[in-house]
């Protein structure tokens, strides 16, 4: 049995609960950052209507290429360290605490401008994976406007 299946709670009713731990579930090296998908579509919790993955970004790296999602919204909140976000041109402080909501189709890049680890939550909805963003790598990062 493995972790998951052993962590779904049953009631007569059908399924009112999984439960998973971020150490339980294997990083992915992506470029840039590491990656939990901790609700994701066939990992983790498996859900049907959102996702969610622990995001760690190392100090001076950028999130690559440029993404943005056709399907639906993304919602960060960033939980450790600090750094910078590209939306759509303009460059915007992060810090530990802040959230960003990154609409249908908008454009985006995180960097890690701090001195230690970013970690960062990423919520999507509806639910989705690393195989449905739709990459713009002719986006980068130093052509953004600070504001």
């Amino acid at each position: 049995m493995d972790y998951l299946s052993s962590k779904v709670i049953k009631y007569s009713g059908g399924f009112h609960m999984k439960i998973i731990n971020e150490k339980d579930v294997p990083e992915k090296k992506v470029p840039g950052r590491f990656l939990r998908w901790i609700a994701s579509e066939g990992e983790g919790l498996d859900p049907e209507f959102c996702s969610c993955c622990i995001m760690r970004v190392q100090p001076g790296e950028t999130v690559k290429p440029a993404h943005s999602h056709l399907e639906g919204e993304e919602l960060i909140y960033v939980i450790e360290g600090e750094g910078k976000v590209f939306v759509d041109g303009i460059i915007k402080p992060l810090t530990q605490g802040t959230a960003v909501l990154f609409t249908k189709g908008s454009v985006h890049i995180v960097r890690n401008s701090g001195q230690r680890e970013m970690k960062v939550i990423c919520f999507y909805a509806p639910a989705t994976s690393l195989e449905k963003y739709q990459f713009h790598p002719e986006v980068e990062f130093d052509g953004g406007i600070e504001s």
